[in-house]
């Protein structure tokens, strides 16, 4: 890949399009992680206003510090930025009060993982829509088209997707480029939905360059047959996740009424 033109790409696309939509810049949910951070540094390159929110809900520590890190050195590089810090706890915590937490545990704590993101997402928004921003996404291509790894409507809901496209190595690659901190470079890729600092391959059951091969294989027509031993296992966990996540993927389904019924 050729990081720097890849670079310098993303950066005109974001300001293409920014100017087109007459709007002031853009907002970025900084997690900590190696997404976001690529992300609000392509966007803070633009030259046009970028605020970027920590919005912790019960976070690991190491996550929070990680993207104080990361927002302090942006805003030392790039005076286009700015930072506030949204502590969604107290939000999460009485939106807990009023509903049922009755269930199987883990659907249970599947529904709060989500809700975790779509609380971040109105955040987000509300911010855009106050300071005339478009809320930019932090998805990579093998979360976003490869196992639908995020939450519809919570990290899912964005105006724009610049680093859509790019496989998570190829984040790391621009992540270097970009001189992002050592240690959101080193940290083990999380979404941080549960409090802990459970990683996404704990979660997954296989690391993104495992994943990157499957989504390759399945895009040259391979089947499972083709596979034994851990790539078997790994092919298998893509095409669970590829299966189960195909909904985010694809437009909303609407229902098209026939003609000589209207």
């Amino acid at each position: 890949m050729q990081t720097e033109q890849v670079v310098e790409y993303i950066v005109n696309w974001l300001k293409d399009y920014a100017t087109n939509a007459k709007v002031n810049g853009f907002v970025v949910g900084i997690s900590g992680g190696i997404d976001s951070a690529v992300t609000s540094t392509l966007c803070a390159k633009t030259g046009l206003d970028v605020l970027c929110i920590e919005m912790p809900i019960h976070q690991a520590a190491s996550h929070v510090s990680r993207a104080q890190e990361h927002i302090t050195q942006l805003k030392q590089r790039f005076d286009n930025v700015k930072d506030i810090r949204v502590d969604l706890t107290p939000v999460f915590e009485e939106f807990k009060t009023e509903i049922s937490l009755e269930g199987k545990q883990t659907t249970v704590d599947m529904a709060l993982a989500n809700t975790r993101a779509r609380l971040r997402m109105t955040t987000l928004y509300y911010h855009a829509g106050l300071l005339g921003l478009l809320v930019a996404g932090t998805g990579n291509k093998v979360e976003d088209f490869g196992v639908g790894f995020y939450t519809k409507y919570g990290d899912g809901g964005v105006d724009l997707s610049p680093i859509a496209d790019l496989l998570k190595s190829e984040v790391y690659a621009l992540g270097n480029f970009l001189k992002v901190p050592e240690s959101i470079m080193k940290a083990a890729p999380s979404d941080g939905l549960f409090g802990d600092a459970r990683s996404d391959e704990d979660q997954i059951g296989a690391s993104y360059p495992e994943l990157e091969w499957a989504m390759q294989m399945k895009s040259e027509g391979k089947t499972i047959d083709h596979f034994e031993g851990r790539q078997r296992e790994v092919f298998q966990i893509f095409s669970r996740f590829n299966n189960a996540n195909m909904h985010k993927m694809k437009p909303i389904p609407v229902c098209e009424i026939p003609q000589h019924l209207k």
